[in-house]
C-alpha cells in the first residue's frame, strides 16, 4: 500500500469501494476488519461476499482482522447483499459484505452495517473505521488478543428465503411464467431457492455466477444492459421480466410487452399493497426523485408519505426515525420494515408476481394505475461550476409566481402541472436532472428549458 495512508479514495458516503489489487488488498481488508469491530464494539460479526474472483480472500482477510481481535465470524460464504442484511438483523450481528455491485470485474468494496441491518456511512461509523486504518497503516495495528475468536461458516440462504415467503403469500396466485436476468451476479444464487414450490415457471438467462460479467454489466438501470431480457420475455411469450444487479439487491421489471416498469410505479404499486397489510395505515418513505404518483397512491390507501433525500442511507434513517413500513427510491432500490428496514429487491419482485398472479389482466395493465405522469429519467450534464449552474436555475424560476423552490437535495422546482429537480453529483463534476409532468409536451418542454440553462 502507498505509504501516505490516505484512504478517501476507496472510502466513499455509504461503503468502501476500490480497484483490486492496486487501490486496495487483503492486507487492508483484514484492516477494515480489526476496525470494523473496534468502531462497532462487535462481539460478533457475520461476514459473506459476492461471486467476484476477488470476494473470497477479501471477505477471509477482514474476518481474520476481525477474529484476532478477539470477535467470533460466522461466515455466510456466497450470498446477495440482501441475505447478508437478513443474517445480520436474524443473527442480530453487525455484517459486511464483499461486493462492488455492478462496477466492473477489477473493482471490489465492502457494505458494512450494525446488528439488526443498520447502515455504517460516512456519519454512522465509516468515518472511524477509515480513520483507524489509516493510523494502523502508518503506525502498525495493534497486537492480537490474548484469545482469538472464532471463525464458523453458517448456511442461510433457506432461511432468508422462507423469511422472504413469510412476508408475501403466493401460494394461491395463477401460474405465471417469469424470465429473470441474473447478469451472471448474485440473483443467479438466490433466485431457484426463493422460488422453489412456487407456481412460476422460471426462464433463467445468465445465470451462472461469474464476476467477470461476460454478458453484459450488471445495472439494470442502464437501458443497454436489459435489452437481452426485453427480447426474451417476447419470445418466450412470458409474464414478467425480472433483472437483478450484481449483488441483488436491486430488482428491475418488464412487463409482457418487454416495455421497463418505471421503478417509481413498482414503488407505489408495493406501497398499496404493504399499506393494505398494516390495515390501511402507515407511513411509506420516497425520495424527491420519485414521481408524483407515489404519494398519491399512498394518500388513497389511507398513508402519509414522507419525502426525503437521495440516498440508502437518509432513507433508511428516515424509516427508523418515523417508523415506516415501506420506502422505495426511484434507483430500485426498496426498503420494508419487516425486513430491518434494509433493502431487498427480492421482496420487492415478490410483490409484483402476488399482485400480478391475484388478478387476471396483464402486467402492462396492472401498473398503468401506478404510472400517471410522463418523466424524464435522470440526465447527467457534466458542468465546471455546480453551484454556479443551480444559481442560474435558481434566477430563472425564482421569481416566478406559479412556481415553489425547495432546497432538500439541490434544487425542486415545482408547479401545477410539471416539476424538476437537479442535484449535484457528490463524487463527480455533474448535476442530474429529474423533471416530470402531466403530458409529454409540457416534460419535453421543461427539460429542454433546464437543460438549455445547465449546459449554456
Amino acid at each position: 500500500m502507498a505509504a501516505a495512508a490516505d484512504l478517501s479514495q476507496i472510502v466513499k458516503a455509504y461503503d468502501v469501494r476500490g480497484v483490486v489489487p492496486d487501490q486496495w488488498d487483503e492486507a487492508l481488508a483484514e484492516l477494515f476488519g480489526a476496525a470494523f469491530v473496534q468502531v462497532t464494539g462487535a462481539a460478533a460479526i457475520v461476514v459473506g461476499h459476492d461471486m467476484r474472483p476477488s470476494s473470497p480472500a477479501l471477505s477471509r482477510a477482514f474476518g481474520r482482522g476481525a477474529a484476532a481481535r478477539g470477535v467470533d465470524v460466522t461466515e455466510i460464504g456466497l450470498c446477495s447483499t440482501d441475505q447478508l442484511y437478513y443474517a445480520s438483523g436474524a443473527l442480530g450481528l453487525p455484517g459486511a459484505m464483499f461486493t462492488a455491485s455492478h462496477n466492473p470485474a477489477q473493482y471490489n468494496g465492502i457494505k458494512m452495517c450494525r446488528a439488526g441491518a443498520a447502515p455504517v456511512g460516512q456519519d454512522t461509523g465509516l468515518t472511524e473505521i477509515r480513520e483507524l486504518a489509516e493510523r494502523w497503516l502508518q503506525e502498525g495495528a495493534p497486537g492480537p488478543a490474548a484469545t482469538p475468536g472464532t471463525v464458523t461458516t453458517r448456511e442461510t440462504l433457506s432461511d432468508y428465503a422462507a423469511h422472504l415467503r413469510s412476508l408475501v403469500d403466493l401460494t394461491s396466485v395463477r401460474p405465471l411464467k417469469v424470465v429473470v436476468d441474473a447478469g451472471n451476479g448474485m440473483g443467479g444464487h438466490t433466485v431457484p431457492t426463493v422460488f422453489e414450490g412456487l407456481p412460476l415457471t422460471l426462464v433463467p438467462m445468465y445465470f451462472e455466477l461469474d464476476g467477470t460479467f461476460p454478458n453484459h454489466e450488471a445495472n439494470p438501470l442502464d437501458p443497454a444492459n436489459i435489452v437481452d431480457l426485453q427480447r426474451r420475455v417476447r419470445e418466450e411469450s412470458a409474464d414478467l421480466g425480472l433483472a437483478f444487479d450484481g449483488d441483488a439487491d436491486r430488482c428491475f421489471v418488464v412487463d409482457e410487452r418487454g416495455e421497463p416498469v418505471s421503478p417509481s410505479a413498482i414503488t407505489a404499486l408495493v406501497a398499496a399493497r404493504e399499506l393494505a397489510r398494516n390495515g390501511g395505515k402507515g407511513t411509506v418513505i420516497h425520495n424527491l426523485i420519485t414521481s408524483w404518483t407515489v404519494p398519491e397512491v399512498v394518500r388513497e390507501n389511507g398513508g402519509t408519505p414522507v419525502r426525503t433525500r437521495v440516498g440508502h442511507s437518509f432513507i433508511k434513517a428516515e424509516m427508523a426515525r418515523s417508523g415506516a413500513i415501506f420506502g422505495g427510491e426511484h434507483s430500485a432500490h426498496y426498503y420494508f420494515k419487516d425486513f430491518w428496514n434494509a433493502d431487498t429487491g427480492m421482496l420487492a419482485a415478490l410483490h409484483v408476481l402476488a399482485a400480478l398472479g391475484g388478478q387476471p389482466g396483464p402486467l402492462s395493465a396492472l401498473v398503468a394505475q401506478y404510472d400517471r405522469y410522463t418523466g424524464s429519467g435522470e440526465i447527467n450534464s457534466t458542468v465546471a461550476d455546480q453551484q454556479a449552474s443551480l444559481a442560474a436555475i435558481r434566477a430563472a424560476y425564482g421569481d416566478r409566481d406559479d412556481v415553489t423552490l425547495d432546497d432538500l437535495d439541490g434544487l425542486t422546482v415545482t408547479a401545477a402541472d410539471w416539476w424538476f429537480n437537479v442535484r449535484p453529483s457528490n463524487t463527480e463534476p455533474l448535476l442530474r436532472l429529474n423533471a416530470e409532468a402531466r403530458d409529454d409536451a409540457t416534460m419535453t418542454k421543461i427539460r429542454d428549458e433546464v437543460l438549455a440553462i445547465i449546459r449554456a
